[in-house]
């Protein structure tokens, strides 16, 4: 437990970026959309994999993977995301931690999380989203319940379909 506090504690004082969205010129120069950075975070590789072909279908994304609560904690800490789909269970510092760090920084606040767990139980609905998870959503799912939370959640054109 010291452990995960101490490397919670250590990662807050790293500094935080807040960079402007990346636009995806056309062959003119022109700006056609804005390129949606997505962090997944799951300890499970294949979790992770299936969470990014549920969102393949929005052409808009770019995805960046992490493997620990401790990772995403550095990740959140030097790059800019425009939302986290987070697992609760991870061995290191779970999704519980990783959000509360999120939402204890100026830079993060507002960021969307939208977290993914096979605890289905009530009492873990509620404290994830009490500590600040804009949705929660219970393994196993459908593609279309997660791309369609994701697509609300960013605003996306196609989020109208």
């Amino acid at each position: 437990m010291a452990l995960r506090r101490d490397a919670l504690a250590g990662a807050s004082s790293l500094a935080l970026t807040a960079d402007k969205p990346i636009d995806a010129p056309d062959a003119g120069g022109q700006s056609r959309h804005t390129v949606k950075q997505v962090f997944v975070v799951d300890d499970s590789k294949v979790m992770r994999e299936m969470i990014v072909a549920c969102l393949r279908p929005e052409a808009e994304l770019v995805f960046t993977h992490g493997a620990s609560g401790l990772e995403a904690i550095e990740k959140l800490s030097l790059q800019r995301f425009d939302i986290l789909i987070l697992d609760l269970n991870m061995p290191d510092i779970g999704g519980i931690e990783v959000v509360d760090f999120v939402r204890a920084q100026d830079t993060l606040r507002e960021l969307p999380i939208i977290v993914v767990t096979t605890r289905g139980d009530e009492a873990s609905r509620t404290r994830a989203l009490r500590a600040g998870a804009s949705r929660f959503m219970t393994k196993p799912f459908t593609p279309e319940a997660l791309l369609s939370e994701v697509r609300a959640l960013l605003g996306l054109e196609s989020a109208k379909l």
